[in-house]
């Protein structure tokens, strides 16, 4: 009885779908299904649920909108790069990765308490400012080789590291938000005179959430540094930021699930559209295109994805058929 009450509570059942998840990936490699090709789209996909999940919190539940998280990113892949390069294995690479998402986090604090005094398109201005400036900062060190970029970098990240990385991430940025101070960075998103009138500092707040947002892309910045074996300042340029936000707005402002939905559908669309080189990005704008006119509050909306969902989608669907037929019948 005891079992049974707790298989029903909702923390063990999403606890157990997150094990069955890593357990039949972990399966699927190990028997040679998934190789290496599908492996970097999976490792692809983790990395922008990472930077999708901590640019929502700053734009979609502070509603700070912020176009430097490529810089962000950036710095965790370059500190995580160096420090891999100058201590072998393992414990290099932990510590890459904590340099990676500790320096963009400080970075984060330095540029967010000048400009996030600001609002909407200023501050877009202002973060997309700061994500070129440390683009060409990195472009032109010695210690980053320049425009050549980082190669021959070493390997570490595979399905456990990732999926530690990812789930660890999340479970974050979601126990932040259920905190008092992610509710008050969602008071702040909804009405910041109410906010400060009922005494938040809205600025501590928008700090703190821009710089929870800076570390988490760091983090993915440094992921994506000890898989791949090549870094270039041109990878982390205003293509990558606008990449970032697009998956982002199509999952759904204000929704985590979302976000994660949203890195998925994308990628999986990047690869199958990969045989079409020259019409890639013209069928990918297009589908996202046709998304938005039908889906303008994005795929989840505000909403989290949850089994209570599914089964109101599913009596919804019911009753559709149900009413067909009873026509069909008249």
């Amino acid at each position: 009885m005891k079992v049974k009450n707790l298989m029903e509570k909702p923390a063990f059942r999403k606890f157990g779908g997150i094990i069955v998840l890593y357990a039949v990936v972990q399966l699927l490699i190990s028997v040679g299904i998934l190789n290496d090709y599908y492996f970097a789209t999976i490792v692809t996909i983790g990395i922008n649920v990472i930077l999708a999940v901590s640019l929502n919190l700053i734009t979609g539940f502070t509603g700070q909108f912020s176009l430097g998280h490529a810089g962000f990113m950036s710095i965790g892949a370059y500190f995580c790069a160096i420090v891999t390069l100058r201590v072998p294995g393992i414990p290099g690479f932990l510590l890459g990765m904590l340099a990676g998402g500790a320096a963009a986090a400080v970075v984060g604090l330095l540029v967010g308490l000048p400009t996030l005094r600001l609002k909407g398109d200023y501050l877009a201005i202002a973060t997309l400012g700061m994500a070129e400036i440390i683009r060409i900062v990195f472009q032109n060190i010695e210690i980053t080789n320049g425009a050549a970029g980082l190669s021959n970098l070493p390997k570490f990240v595979n399905w456990s590291w990732l999926f530690l990385f990812v789930a660890g991430i999340t479970v974050l940025i979601v126990n932040f938000l259920h905190s008092s101070i992610g509710r008050a960075c969602i008071s702040i998103r909804e009405d910041e005179i109410a906010a400060e009138s009922m005494g938040i500092n809205i600025t501590r707040y928008k700090v703190t959430s821009f710089i929870i947002g800076a570390f988490c892309a760091g983090i993915a910045g440094a992921l994506y540094a000890t898989y791949f074996p090549i870094i270039k300042p041109d990878t982390f340029g205003f293509a990558k930021s606008v990449d970032i936000l697009v998956i982002v707005v199509f999952g759904g402002l204000g929704s985590i699930t979302g976000s994660i939905v949203g890195a998925v559908v994308l990628g999986l669309i990047s690869m199958l559209l990969a045989s079409w080189t020259d019409l890639r990005m013209v069928i990918y704008a297009i589908l996202l295109i046709v998304i938005m006119i039908f889906r303008p509050q994005g795929l989840m909306g505000s909403r989290e994805f949850s089994l209570a969902m599914l089964k109101r989608a599913g009596e919804q669907l019911n009753g559709l058929f149900h009413k067909k037929s009873k026509k069909e019948e008249n």
